[in-house]
């Protein structure tokens, strides 16, 4: 198993929201500036974390998918109503 791996199997929902503040901030808790690399993996971690254990509702920069509008005619909202086909 990669270091990596180890690391995020070994990530609490503490130590997530110690990284998401941190990519946040720029800095750790203690006051430490993250550097380019930690931030780069930091949010790989995060990323991870909430693929793994979290909805898609809660991950970062999630964006809800719009309504489908179909091609059908106004009104027409049923898409298991089969309507024929006009040739114009």
């Amino acid at each position: 198993m990669s270091d990596f791996k180890q690391v995020l199997s070994s990530l609490t929902p503490e130590i997530y929201t110690n990284m998401k503040r941190a990519i946040e901030l720029g800095k750790w808790p203690d006051g430490r500036v993250l550097t380019a690399e930690q931030r780069e993996l930091c949010m790989q971690a995060v990323i991870a974390y909430e693929h793994d254990n979290l909805p898609a509702e809660q991950h970062t920069g999630y964006i809800p998918p719009k309504p489908h509008s179909h091609c059908g005619e106004a009104g027409d909202n049923d898409p298991n109503t089969e309507t024929p086909l006009k040739w114009q």
